[in-house]
């Protein structure tokens, strides 16, 4: 049995089956062994497009199946084999426009007159239309248990970062979603801000927040139009539509279809959600009517947050400038007091008035002053670096809080900081440019009060105090401002000091025991106030370093030494090495290693003048920063010596490991050889010690001669001191010790 030169002919039973489908409501087809066409009902003709001529004896497996045509040849196999002998199938066909048709085949073997398998019959029904309709239902019910779950989430959802988030995660784990994401609308600028992002594979959310967040505003098409109309936005062709931004990105992670749902708030779109979908022509009406009620309750529960953030806003923020009002600025007060306690450090509250205010407000009216106090509280953000610390606790009056003070000056200077600041800003009201002075009130944690409240009242009252007074600001304890008043006079004093010049060095020269020559010379620092004449250093010296002063004052004492060093050297005199004092806020500066190799590089000899003392405290307490600062400091060519050895407890292990070249032992040492025995063995001890690590050795505040002759016998290298000479102006110095040379101090142990 053949049809045409290949087929073999059908028998009487074949014919009946054949008239028997021919006329069918279902698609029907015979194979025979190699799955070559041998029958075709119209139905299936007219399904899929071929004429009869076309497809009786093409393989029917490359003919409608395509991609699909092995694995189901391997099923047509398994069907001759008998393995079953009638099986059911879903598969999708194609007709020869290249459209595909899901059908649910039934199929039965053909048998010959003998019972030997020659090929296959199959049934089959279209179900594309019922299956594309099960899969919208379903669709549609995971719609349904979408608003119901963000339904839910708007009962509890307390801020917008939870709303949005949840609610992607909603649409991607119920609605079935392969991404959502949710932004917030600038609607200057018809730009999107990503607020979430949620998706079923965690590469593509991660990498759709990286896109994302390398854009300042993501802004396309689609979202310009559902902002402008109001309405949602489809692209059900999210590959080939150019409304779509970032269509490539689309086309790696697989959506095909894609929805911008503006969220409407007040007749104004506030957020959109956009959906997307892996199947093209996705979003039709009925699902957008559900989408679309989605998006309203989306936008309900928006409208509720916002009201509620701004019923709390109100609770603890000042409506006019935004800063905290009294109670929340109570609150964090309390918890600076805290940390100030575990700190064991001081705390300053500050309470500003603004001068000439009532004023500026009835001249120019309510909404200027208005304007003026918000000005005022941006300004005063900036001054303090955190709004935190600030607070309109009435009226015209601020308070600000110093969370971390050490000393009352520190307090002051800040203050006077921020007033001058203030007063030399502008601020423009109508056109016109206005400046505001201030008045202060201080209080200090813990000497003011235990509280919060207590600080502030008593602020408040100091506050009161200075503008009854004309003081520009008081501290609440009298003592407090006589006293910061004192220091900031002499601060301000210090300042002009410098810049007029009115510092001075006088050398004190150290004397080698063993040959009685002056052998070096110690720079101090004097400050020849012309009111007063020479102000000791113990007055100034501390101030220097508390106000930071001492950075520039130290780099004016080094190059100074070292200007007069090298004037020693240039008028032919034998110069003496020059020993310059380092305060600890010096060698723990970033820039001082800097400082130093500027103030040698006046002259190639410049470094073997210097030497650098530091005290025995400051290196004990040393960061790391200390120990290598001294190591570039000796690299340079210029020695180092640690003073006042003996008040810093050093440990031996530590001493070993410091590149220094000389001890100098503390007064109060070689004060104690006159007291007996034991002051004696303590100094002996430390210049062994010193020998003992090839260090030089200099005993300080040598006064007499019996002081004198025990530091011969315990042999110390060098002694400074009255009993020779106290410290000198320098031209004096070069005088009586540079030239001529003087006598040799006699030593009596090494005569």
């Amino acid at each position: 049995m053949t049809h045409g030169n290949s087929l073999p002919a059908p028998c009487a039973s074949d014919r009946q089956l054949s008239d028997l489908l021919r006329h069918v409501a279902l698609a029907a087809v015979m194979l025979d062994l190699d799955a070559r066409i041998t029958f075709c009902n119209d139905y299936l003709l007219a399904l899929s497009g071929w004429r009869l001529e076309d497809v009786i004896g093409r393989n029917y497996f490359e003919l409608f199946l395509r991609s699909e045509g092995r694995a189901a040849a391997g099923c047509f196999a398994a069907l001759l084999a008998d393995v079953p002998d009638r099986w059911q199938r879903d598969n999708e066909i194609f007709t020869r426009y290249g459209e595909g048709r899901l059908m649910r085949w039934n199929n039965i073997l053909l048998r010959g007159a003998d019972g030997e398998v020659i090929g296959s019959a199959s049934i089959g029904e279209d179900i594309t239309e019922r299956k594309a309709e099960e899969a919208r239902m379903a669709y549609l019910r995971r719609v349904y248990a979408m608003l119901s779950g963000i339904n839910s989430l708007i009962v509890r959802a307390r801020d917008r970062g939870e709303l949005f988030g949840a609610a992607c995660r909603i649409a991607v784990e119920t609605g079935g979603f392969p991404l959502a994401m949710m932004g917030v609308v600038d609607a200057g600028t018809l730009t999107i801000v990503p607020a979430a992002v949620e998706g079923k594979d965690p590469l593509v959310v991660a990498d759709t927040k990286r896109l994302l967040a390398g854009l300042p505003g993501t802004a396309d098409v689609m979202v310009e139009q559902a902002i402008r109309e109001k309405k949602p936005v489809i692209a059900n062709d999210s590959h080939n539509d150019p409304r779509v931004a970032l269509r490539e990105k689309h086309m790696e992670i697989g959506c095909r279809s894609m929805v911008i749902l503006p969220l409407i708030v007040a007749d104004e779109v506030v957020a959109v959600l956009a959906l997307h979908a892996t199947e093209s022509q996705f979003f039709h009406a009925e699902e957008m009517k559900l989408l679309m009620e989605l998006a309203g309750d989306i936008a309900f529960a928006i409208d509720h947050i916002d009201q509620q953030e701004r019923l709390d806003y109100f609770a603890w923020y000042d409506a006019l400038t935004g800063l905290a009002n009294r109670t929340l600025f109570v609150d964090r007060l309390t918890q600076y007091l805290s940390s100030a306690t575990h700190g064991g450090h001081q705390l300053g509250l500050l309470l500003i008035d603004l001068e000439r205010f009532r004023n500026i407000n009835d001249t120019l009216g309510r909404p200027a002053g208005d304007l003026l106090l918000r000005q005022v509280a941006d300004w005063l953000t900036l001054a303090a670096g955190d709004a935190m610390q600030l607070t309109r606790i009435a009226g015209d009056h601020f308070a600000l809080v110093l969370p971390n003070v050490k000393t009352e000056d520190e307090a002051a200077r800040n203050v006077e900081r921020i007033m001058d600041a203030l007063l030399n800003h502008p601020f423009h009201l109508n056109g016109q440019t206005f400046r505001i002075a201030g008045k202060v009130g201080v209080a200090m944690y813990p000497d003011d009060g235990p509280d919060a409240d207590t600080l502030i009242q008593h602020a408040e009252a100091a506050l009161k105090k200075a503008k009854v007074g004309g003081d520009r600001y008081l501290f609440y304890a009298q003592r407090m401002t006589a006293t910061v008043a004192g220091r900031l006079t002499l601060e301000n004093q210090l300042r002009h000091a410098l810049d007029r010049e009115e510092f001075v060095l006088h050398y004190q020269p150290k004397v080698d025991l063993g040959t009685g020559r002056v052998s070096g010379a110690e720079a101090l620092i004097r400050w020849n106030d012309p009111a007063t004449g020479l102000v000791p250093p113990s007055r100034f010296i501390p101030l220097l370093e508390e106000t930071g002063l001492i950075y520039e004052v130290g780099r004016w004492a080094m190059r100074r030494a070292m200007a007069d060093y090298m004037g020693w050297r240039r008028a032919g005199f034998d110069a003496v090495r020059v020993a310059v004092n380092v305060s600890p806020l010096q060698l723990r500066h970033r820039d001082f290693v800097a400082d130093v190799k500027q103030a040698i590089s006046i002259d190639a000899h410049a470094a073997a003048g210097l030497e650098l003392e530091i005290t025995e405290s400051m290196v004990m307490q040393d960061d790391g920063r200390n120990i290598a600062n001294l190591h570039a400091i000796r690299a340079q060519g210029i020695q180092v010596a640690i003073d006042d050895f003996g008040t810093g407890f050093s440990s031996l292990s530590y001493l070993t490991k410091l590149p220094i070249d000389t001890l100098k032992i503390d007064r109060s040492f070689v004060a104690d050889l006159d007291t007996g025995p034991q002051g004696v063995a303590l100094v002996a001890a430390i210049i062994n010690l010193a020998h003992a690590l090839a260090l030089n050795v200099v005993a300080e505040g040598v006064e007499t001669q019996a002081q004198q002759r025990l530091l011969c016998a315990l042999n110390c290298d060098e002694m400074q001191g009255f009993l020779f000479s106290k410290p000198l102006p320098a031209a004096t110095f070069e005088d009586r010790y540079l030239a001529p040379r003087p006598d040799a101090l006699s030593c009596p142990s090494r005569a």
